[in-house]
């Protein structure tokens, strides 16, 4: 067996994970420290850079995510030095990182943003796919194309977004919420971009914004087992621009969806056929129930626990994300939060000496601002890279830092059927109970605004379409003024808010 190579001589700062969060930890540590090597470790040969940053109003941001080749990101920053191997070992006592391909590498502080791995509802199937990076969503155009009918399973972002793009092939939705985007909506938002959903959609006139890099061109080693897990970054927020989703038929759109209900069992061919159980076609309208069975054979069939079985081309799991920690485990004693992810402090500081660690594998673990909650976004990972880049820098020189201002208030932009989609506190009334009231205005086809109270202030806000609403909102609930004397003219459209509190 050859022995590990010597670690590299001087202790650095080390990030590993090549997305949102361990990228910009990189670019903002390089800043800071100008004429010292920062490395970045990452497993795969493109990197996630923020493009186009835009900070939108005080705490609210757009950016695009943009695919890019890890030597872009050392030729903006000389001093930043790409790995492009997995991580073997963390040896924390020793300030020890292994990398795959036998360096060792001797950090002064460490950042950990290996982001997070799609829950798969069922592993090692060839038809079920999961949808995380580049990669499986390009691996997933190209069945597409063969595909008649797909299942779609889960309820957030991007099961949102593929709903919304598929044409010609029939989708079944199972979702386990009564309504669609729950993690985004309450049912009302839900039911106004629902009927966007049935309507015919319009060609999509926006220009793609990212250059893509594919992994294409490299040559996947022969057989390594790494290739199958090895995770690329999540997709940025307009993945599915570029990627034709069309199926095998002449129609755009066919949805069904099937609410409060969960994947049971999922079938091959053989195995459904030795069960003798019947499959049913595509429910042809909303209204009329009557349920018959189908006579084409599939491939897969999925049993849900509503107890109703569809047959499908394949199954896309879009169930969420769990943060990816078992690389850094082995023989060190993390805290870990609920959620599996490594928890953090106020400084983003894990609970061992120097390591950090920011985006989708941390769990925030600091007693959070009344309107702030952890959401594994873009945004946020974005903000926890900067953030724990100004921390591990702090802590270098010795210097004290407060806390980063864009976790007063949580904020997203996004879109969602075309629509624009601003996301403010507690726009869920998540964990405010039953004692808060909702305001609501809605105009169908155009807007949606809902506004949570509680105690005459307010603590949240959803907004779709162009309301020209989100600055005004932000600054009344980060300044928790008393607006019960507003009462109902706080969403009255012939009334100009922003004249009243500007």
């Amino acid at each position: 067996m050859e022995a590990a190579r010597p670690p590299s001589r001087a202790e650095k700062f080390v990030v590993v994970g090549g997305g949102i969060a361990g990228v910009t930890c990189a670019e903002q540590l390089a800043i800071q420290f100008p004429s010292e090597d920062i490395l970045l470790i990452t497993a795969a040969p493109v990197i996630k850079a923020v493009t186009n940053f835009k900070q939108v109003s005080k705490v609210l941001e757009k950016f695009d995510v943009e695919e890019q080749p890890s030597t872009m990101l050392e030729n903006r920053f000389p001093n930043i030095k790409v790995i492009e191997s997995g991580v073997k070992q963390l040896k924390s006592e020793e300030h020890c990182i292994l990398t795959e391909d036998g360096s060792q590498h001797v950090y002064k502080k460490l950042c950990l943003c290996a982001g997070a791995k799609p829950k798969l509802i069922c592993k090692g199937n060839p038809y079920v796919l999961g949808i995380r990076d580049t990669d499986s969503a390009q691996e997933f155009q190209k069945q597409l194309t063969k595909a008649k009918r797909i299942m779609i399973i889960g309820n957030g972002g991007i099961a949102l977004e593929l709903v919304y793009e598929i044409e010609g092939c029939e989708v079944i939705w199972a979702i386990k919420d009564k309504a669609i985007g729950n993690t985004f909506f309450d049912a009302g938002a839900a039911e106004f971009l629902t009927s966007k959903l049935i309507a015919e959609k319009p060609e999509a006139e926006i220009a793609q914004k990212r250059t893509r890099y594919t992994t294409e061109g490299k040559k996947k080693e022969a057989g390594t087992k790494a290739n199958a897990d090895n995770i690329g970054s999540a997709l940025g927020p307009d993945w599915h621009e570029g990627l034709n989703l069309k199926g095998t038929k002449e129609f755009s759109h066919k949805i069904h969806i099937e609410t409060m209900c969960e994947v049971k069992k999922i079938y091959l061919q053989k195995e459904f056929r030795i069960s003798k159980k019947k499959s049913l076609t595509f429910p042809r309208d909303h209204h009329n129930q009557s349920v018959t069975a189908d006579t084409e054979i599939w491939p897969v069939y999925v049993e849900l626990t509503n107890e109703k079985i569809y047959g499908c081309d394949f199954i896309v799991s879009a169930t969420g994300v769990t943060p990816n920690i078992e690389p850094f485990l082995c023989g060190n004693n993390f805290d870990l939060g609920e959620d599996g992810g490594l928890k953090v402090d106020d400084h983003m500081h894990t609970s061992l000496p120097d390591i950090y660690a920011a985006g989708d594998i941390c769990t925030a673990s600091w007693q959070p601002s009344p309107v702030w909650q952890q959401m594994r976004l873009w945004t946020q990972a974005r903000q926890m890279g900067w953030y724990a880049a100004k921390c591990m820098a702090a802590a270098s020189l010795g210097d004290s830092i407060d806390m980063d201002f864009s976790f007063e208030l949580f904020a997203h932009v996004t879109k969602f059927f075309n629509y624009k989609v601003v996301l403010l506190g507690k726009y869920n009334a998540q964990s405010l109970g039953s004692d808060h009231e909702l305001m609501l205005r809605c105009t169908k086809g155009q807007e949606y605004v809902k506004v949570v109270m509680q105690n005459g202030r307010m603590m949240g806000a959803v907004l779709i379409g162009e309301t020209d609403l989100e600055e005004t909102f932000e600054n009344l609930i980060l300044n928790q003024m008393n607006l019960s004397s507003y009462g109902e003219d706080l969403l009255d459209p012939n009334i100009d808010i922003e004249d009243y509190f500007d």
